[in-house]
Parts: C-alpha cells; structure tokens; sequence
C-alpha cells in the first residue's frame, strides 16, 4: 500500500510539473480577465487620442494617447506598461497623475489583452513595447531624451527590457519581480521551477545594460511579489538611481501611498527630464 501511496504521490507531482510547463502562458498572462473596458479617459475629464499601433509581425493593438494640459507644451512622454491583469481602462488614475504633473502619456494593451489582437507571449510583449516606442518618437516626435518608461508589475519587466535596448530619459518600476523563476521557485517551491521555466522576463539579468535613471518602486506589504524581489533589482541597477517605499498591498499601493508616490516621482523625473528639482521626498533614496 506504501508503494501505491508512493506512485500516485509521484505521478501527481508529475502532473503538476507538466501544468506548470505547458500552462505557463495562462498562469503568467492574466489576458482574458475583463477584456471590457471600464471607462476611458473621457470619464475622468481626459483628452485623449484612440490609437491601433501595429508591430512589426503584424498585431493590432488598442492604446490611448493623452496629451499634456491645453494650452500647454508637455515636460515629455511617459510610456505606461501595465501590470498582468486588466487592460488601460482599468489604469486612469495613471493617466490622470502623469497629466496633473505636466506629461503626455502614451498607455496600449500588450496583444490578448483588451481589445488588442493576437496572443500574449513573453517576445511578443517585447514586440509591443517597441511598437509603442516607434510610435513615441516617430508619430508624437518625441526624442528619446524626453520619454521615460514607467511599469507596473509584469509591465517593469517589459519596460525595462525596451530600456535596455533603447535610451529613454528614465525608467520606473513599480512593484516589479527579479525574474519569472524567481518569484515562480517562491510560489513553488516543491517543483522544480527554474527547469521548467519557459517564461523568462530576467529582469534582474537586463538591469546593468540600462544606463537610464532608474527608479524602484515596492512595498513591504506587497502580497503578490515579495519586497526583496525590489531590493535586488535597486541593487543591480546601474547609478543614478533611487527607491521608493509605499504601503499597501500588490494592488492597493497607489491608493494607500498616493502622495507619497506622486512625490517621489516628481522628485525623480524632474532631474531625469533636466527640470528643476523639487523639494525632496523623504521617502525616496
């Protein structure tokens, strides 16, 4: 009865590694999750611009582009990467703290999500950035001295990618993971994650190729991606850099440290976009 006991104890762990394998894509892409949008800019007493940007293997995907206060030249662009579930209409608050601070913002579904074409996949959200980057500086004529990258969770992970390959004005990630096997080997520990890891996203791995400013964003109280995962990606950033530290959990960090956020990124883009500085945040390092 052992051995019995031993095989189907076996044969489950088997079949737990194979969903991790093969499932991967629907465990790291949260697509299909309210693929409706809930409102768009429009709702909050935002202009915006509705946008298709097309990648270079031919996906269509749903962006929205705000532009600064009327009547007012834009301090520069902010490309807003969002994080794995929902789509841009779930992000106005976003659009609407990057408005009140004086920038244009350029914000698109990665290809599944929303009402974009196509499937999520790692290359293909990396695609998609650079789609939205080409429509950044060629369609908006922005330079790349004057955008900067923001991105939240997964959407860091995309984000710093294009800042690795590119030369934006800054990069900002908020709550973001080290790497798909990392945080993969901490929810999994009983399996062998990082041999069964096809999703990569090394973020840590691509932070000494950025020479952009780089900004860390995380909480403490973050119950999806562990604050230690922030730790390590400020510590393998390249100088000019700076954490911040918000409350509040995975989800509710922009609610419950909202000032303190909108401080600390003031206080950062400033310099990074060559304004003049603000007071200093205590909160920022």
């Amino acid at each position: 009865m052992l051995w019995s006991a031993l095989q189907i104890a076996f044969l489950v762990y088997l079949g737990l590694a194979a969903l991790i394998y093969f499932k991967q894509d629907a465990l790291v892409f949260q697509a299909a999750m309210d693929r409706g949008y809930p409102a768009t800019p429009a709702a909050i007493g935002l202009r915006f611009d509705a946008l298709t940007l097309t990648t270079d293997d031919g996906e269509t995907l749903d962006a929205w582009h705000v532009p600064a206060q009327a009547g007012k030249t834009a301090h520069g662009l902010i490309l807003i990467f969002h994080g794995n579930a929902g789509n841009i209409g779930h992000r106005l608050d976003y659009l609407r703290m990057f408005h009140e601070l004086g920038y244009a913002s350029l914000i698109f579904d990665y290809r599944g999500y929303g009402r974009s074409s196509g499937q999520p996949s790692e290359d293909g959200t990396y695609r998609d950035a650079a789609a939205a980057w080409r429509h950044g500086t060629q369609a908006l004529g922005y330079p790349p001295a004057r955008i900067a990258l923001f991105g939240e969770s997964l959407g860091g992970a995309v984000a710093a990618q294009l800042a690795a390959v590119q030369r934006p004005a800054a990069l900002v990630m908020a709550s973001t993971f080290t790497s798909v096997p990392d945080l993969g080997s901490q929810i999994y520990p009983w399996l062998p994650v990082r041999l069964l890891a096809r999703i990569r996203y090394d973020t840590r791995e691509r932070m000494a190729s950025i020479t952009s400013p780089v900004l860390v964003i995380h909480s403490r109280s973050d119950d999806i991606i562990p604050f230690a995962h922030g730790e390590q990606l400020f510590a393998a950033a390249r100088p000019p850099k700076r954490f911040l530290e918000i409350e509040g959990g995975h989800n509710e960090g922009f609610v419950f440290s909202r000032e303190a956020w909108i401080r600390g990124l003031d206080n950062f883009l400033r310099p990074a976009f060559g304004r003049p500085a603000a007071q200093a945040s205590p909160a920022v390092q």
